[in-house]
């Protein structure tokens, strides 16, 4: 239990400062959906949902390969370091030169001839980003939690505040002071780009904090080496994009496949991405296990407990994953206050994506096998035959049931990539994963939701409150996990 400890706090310290920072970043929200239209706010969903692909493309995959091939000798982590970063920088300043060639085109292709603005900011933002991830990486690898989390935080905080003071303070003060250099500076017409501002200005300031981090090591750029993480992380990229499609590309296909004119059809969008948005608790934990296991999956493979000690880890990831789904659907009514009032039409999706995020973390949990088994191929065609699947639902059930098409879209498409993986990894790298205890919990947090939405009005007994139901979710994992076993052994003896 001792491994798992250490994940657990690595997981935490990677947890708190994400949920702290997103916290902060979440507050951005009700800023947003209260502040614009729900139109306006579809055209910054939109460029996220581009952002997804573009971000892969630019880290081609090599965060995942500098964990692959460092290891414990110095030299060695230094020069895959080195050879990552190297490439990863002269690929994305390669996009630079293309996003300044085409950047009038492209506004115009995605229907913002008048921003092109829009596409070279975002484009740095991605660039900052890709570049920094290498950075962060290696902190991770390094167990750097706490300065990795520094600089995660101050971001947000840089994100917040710039957010606050072009939405809402610059506005204010150029109305009360016309006469003062700032009002002159301030333009209305700019809207929703101060959102990619402050967010561009934040990235820089990230990219800054990770100079030590990026300087340093020279060129270091070893050809061979290169060409063997090519050859690891192409699939990766595969990989990564099937992921995006699976992530974002409903956003983009609402856009189009809505049956509405195309400013109703921006206002579904907007309303669908606010939605998404209280889902976020599921997502920061995933995100934060993936920081923390992703290294140690790598470093703790050629332990004799390896698959065993995997095995408890998913158990304990979909238990506090059935919490976390729990915490927010049976709070519903307390998180829809985050919205403005003109996107709250879209709560009814909120469970279904928060479910849909739970067969993605545990995705992410049975993934190990292609990785550390350098399958990286298969593990791109598990990632292909998911993206096909969330196109052709998207395709087919946004015309007929809207935004909550994509939400059924998106939980079928990662429950699918789920039992894929289970069934290729149990041939490949097998794991006794405890199947029929993940499932039961995943039961049990369903069963409590429905009888809170919609079972308890039929009983006799009065309505039992969010907080009973959680605590009868406690216990039962307590009975499963600590008491049967007490049970058992007093029975034995």
């Amino acid at each position: 239990m001792g491994i798992i400890t250490k994940l657990v706090s690595q997981t935490a310290i990677y947890g708190l400062s994400s949920i702290f920072g997103r916290f902060l970043n979440y507050l951005l929200v009700p800023l947003y959906t209260y502040y614009f239209s729900a139109a306006e706010y579809g055209v910054v969903s939109e460029f996220y949902a581009y952002a997804g692909f573009f971000s892969v493309l630019l880290l081609f995959g090599f965060e995942t390969g500098y964990f692959r091939f460092r290891d414990q000798s110095t030299p060695q982590k230094d020069k895959t370091y080195a050879t990552a970063l190297w490439f990863v920088v002269a690929l994305n300043v390669l996009f630079f030169a293309v996003i300044l060639a085409i950047n009038q085109p492209l506004a115009t292709a995605l229907q913002y001839p008048d921003h092109p603005e829009y596409v070279l900011w975002f484009g740095l933002i991605l660039i900052f980003d890709a570049i920094a991830s290498i950075a962060f990486a290696r902190l991770r690898a390094e167990n750097r939690a706490l300065r990795f989390a520094a600089i995660k935080i101050a971001e947000i905080f840089v994100t917040v505040l710039l957010s606050l003071f072009f939405i809402v303070y610059w506005p204010k003060l150029s109305q009360q002071y016309p006469d003062f250099l700032w009002s002159a500076w301030y333009r209305p017409d700019i809207g929703i780009g101060y959102i990619f501002i402050a967010n561009l200005i934040a990235s820089a300031a990230k990219f800054l904090m990770l100079i030590p981090q990026l300087a340093g090591l020279g060129w270091g750029l070893d050809k061979a080496l290169l060409a063997r993480m090519l050859a690891y992380s192409v699939p990766m990229v595969v990989i990564g994009c099937a992921g995006i499609v699976n992530e974002m590309l409903d956003r983009v296909l609402l856009k189009h496949l809505l049956p509405y004119d195309a400013h109703t059809n921006m206002q579904m969008l907007g309303i669908y991405s606010a939605s998404y948005k209280l889902a976020i608790l599921m997502s920061l934990f995933i995100q934060a296990f993936r920081y923390a296991a992703e290294p140690f999956f790598f470093t703790y493979a050629d332990q004799n407990d390896a698959r065993p000690m995997y095995a408890k880890i998913l158990k304990y990831f979909v238990i506090f994953c059935v919490f976390i789904f729990l915490l927010v659907t049976l709070y519903l009514d307390f998180f829809k206050y985050f919205l403005g009032a003109e996107f709250r039409a879209g709560l009814k999706v909120v469970p279904i994506l928060l479910l849909a995020n739970l067969c993605l973390g545990v995705y992410v949990n049975l993934s190990i096998w292609y990785k550390l088994t350098d399958r990286t191929l298969l593990g791109a065609g598990v990632s292909v035959f998911g993206a096909a699947l969330t196109v052709a639902l998207n395709i087919w059930w946004i015309p007929l049931y809207g935004y909550v098409g994509s939400a059924w879209a998106t939980l079928a498409c990662y429950g699918f990539m789920a039992l894929l993986s289970y069934g290729l990894g149990q041939v490949y790298y097998p794991v006794a994963y405890d199947v029929k205890r993940v499932l039961g919990y995943v039961a049990c947090g369903v069963g409590l939701y429905f009888y809170y939405g919609y079972l308890a009005a039929f009983y006799l007994w009065p309505w039992l409150p969010a907080s009973a139901l959680l605590l009868v979710y406690g216990l039962a994992v307590v009975l499963c996990e600590g008491g049967l076993r007490r049970i058992r052994l007093r029975s034995v003896r």
